[in-house]
């Protein structure tokens, strides 16, 4: 053989081995690489829809929620999260982690959604219930990073058929349902919102779970929001077990509280409201049937989210799921078309019934207000957090959070980062705070400040100090929550310079936000 083809030859011979190891190698880094991102768990973001604070079985309310409990059990509860006292407002804030920009449209073009964010992280995401942000080209959420959207793009409709329009006394107005992009305007005779809800979200799972990437479902209840509609089978459960009247429910759920070690033995209960009315000549018939229907939507959820947790279990990937749960504001004292027990009857859905200020107020126990107020009982909000082997079960945590914190945490566990930048506009800096070190059981570095403002009540937070502007009295109050939450204690008078320091740097937050400004007391 002739030496110089065997010379020839051995470079082409060790160019083949060597390109077929870098190929290997490609292969492995690819396999890993998937893996990588195979690791990234899945995010679950479930929110209810105007319910109180004390209303679920975990946070000491009555309503029958087993999942919900369960979820509690084997993970972790805040008892000072907060929302905006508004859906509207919250769910600007939830999904971009911003304060809301009241001025024009809630989502702007300089801000990021979590669809946005977590599509960019590589996730799939999904958006099942009520989205209640718009429905043009630039705030619809199928436009919004999500990749699979169906329902109520309105606040509100009738739970057994959405084509429906509402009553005269709540506007006439026709409700927006959607698929994607497309109207829905037919609904089946056995339909139910908070099934139907659940439903588009259990079969997105399965449909995303068969592919590598990890996904977001963002799964938005509702219920418990008016009108008034649940299953009979539900309610059966609950008529007769609210007789007693919500003075005494309050009490009840504040007893449980304590024993919970949800809240401190020291606070002093809150005694009456404004728009609370005298249960001794209140019709009790009626008022027991609305709470009843009230809580069978709250049971009708919780089975339903024990259907979604199911669904994660028979995929096997419950425990690489974060899986949270909260609401987007508390009880509601609304009460459109009034409460005449001759014409109005709670659950079926030719009738368009709420619960009202009596009901709306006890279900915060043990807090003040309600719904729109910036009072403790406006703007808590429980705070479920189920993640297997990241989350102590069965803990507690007293760390203020607030939902501006989902945008940075959603980041934070897929292991994204806030851009400056998107679809060519510059973003408003994010304002919220990563929650992971709390879901860790670590202490989180608290926000300077935390502030609210919704139909002319408004609020700062700062450290313990809490100052609250009463709309009906139009002046600042000042409480310690270190020591009142409840708001019982009015310490305006005995520490003017902390208000006033507070009631200014709540002006600036207002200025530069374009919130309602109110006036320095």
């Amino acid at each position: 053989m002739n030496p110089s083809v065997v010379v020839g030859r051995r470079p082409q011979a060790v160019a083949k081995v060597l390109w077929c190891v870098v190929l290997l190698v490609a292969v492995f880094a690819s396999v890993e690489t998937h893996a990588l991102a195979d690791e990234r768990p899945n995010i679950v973001l479930i929110m209810c829809d105007d319910m109180g604070w004390s209303d679920i079985g975990c946070y000491g309310g009555e309503v029958q929620t087993p999942n919900l409990d369960r979820l509690a059990s084997d993970g972790l509860r805040f008892t000072q999260f907060y929302n905006n006292a508004k859906c509207t407002t919250t769910r600007a804030s939830i999904l971009t982690g911003l304060y809301p920009r009241p001025q024009g449209d809630l989502l702007k073009t300089n801000m990021i959604t979590l669809g946005e964010a977590m599509r960019a992280c590589g996730y799939q995401t999904v958006l099942s219930g009520k989205w209640h942000l718009g429905r043009s080209e630039t705030t619809h959420p199928f436009h919004r990073g999500f990749d699979e959207v169906y329902g109520l793009l309105d606040g509100c409709c009738n739970f057994f058929d959405p084509s429906i329009a509402d009553p005269p006394y709540k506007g006439g107005r026709m409700r927006f349902f959607t698929h994607n992009l497309k109207r829905v305007t037919k609904f089946p005779a056995d339909y139910y919102t908070t099934d139907a809800f659940t439903d588009h979200a259990v079969e997105t799972v399965r449909r995303f779970a068969a592919h590598e990437k990890p996904f977001f479902l963002h799964l938005c209840y509702t219920a418990p929001h008016y009108p008034l509609h649940a299953k009979p089978a539900d309610i059966s459960k609950y008529v007769g077990k609210f007789r007693d009247g919500w003075h005494v429910m309050r009490r009840r759920r504040f007893d449980r509280q304590k024993e919970m070690g949800l809240i401190d033995y020291n606070w002093q209960f809150s005694e009456g409201d404004s728009k609370a009315y005298d249960w001794e000549t209140a019709d009790h018939e009626f008022e027991d049937l609305r709470m009843a229907v009230y809580a069978a939507m709250i049971d009708a959820m919780d089975q339903n989210i024990g259907r979604l947790v199911e669904t994660l279990d028979e995929l096997q990937i419950t425990d690489n799921t974060l899986l949270m749960f909260l609401s987007d504001n508390g009880g509601c004292s609304e009460e459109p078309g009034g409460r005449d027990p001759a014409v109005r009857r709670p659950g079926p859905k030719d009738d368009y019934v709420c619960v009202g200020p009596s009901w709306g107020w006890a279900q915060n126990a043990p807090f003040r207000r309600y719904k729109s107020w910036t009072h403790e009982g406006g703007i808590c909000t429980p705070l479920i957090v189920n993640w297997p082997g990241r989350v102590e079960p069965g803990t507690i945590t007293r760390q203020p959070g607030h939902i501006i914190d989902m945008m940075p945490t959603c980041l934070e566990v897929a292991g994204g980062e806030y851009p400056t930048e998107h679809q060519g506009n510059t973003l408003l800096p994010v304002e919220g705070i990563s929650l992971v070190p709390v879901f860790e059981g670590k202490s989180r570095e608290p926000h300077a400040q935390l502030c609210w403002e919704w139909s002319k009540s408004a609020a700062i937070r700062r450290g313990n100090w809490k100052a609250v502007w009463d709309k009906l009295v139009r002046r600042w109050e000042l409480y310690d929550l270190a020591s009142d939450r409840t708001e019982t204690n009015d310490l305006a008078a005995q520490h003017p310079e902390v208000l006033n320091s507070l009631a200014a740097a709540y002006d600036e937050w207002a200025q530069r936000t374009g919130n309602r400004r109110v006036s320095v007391q």
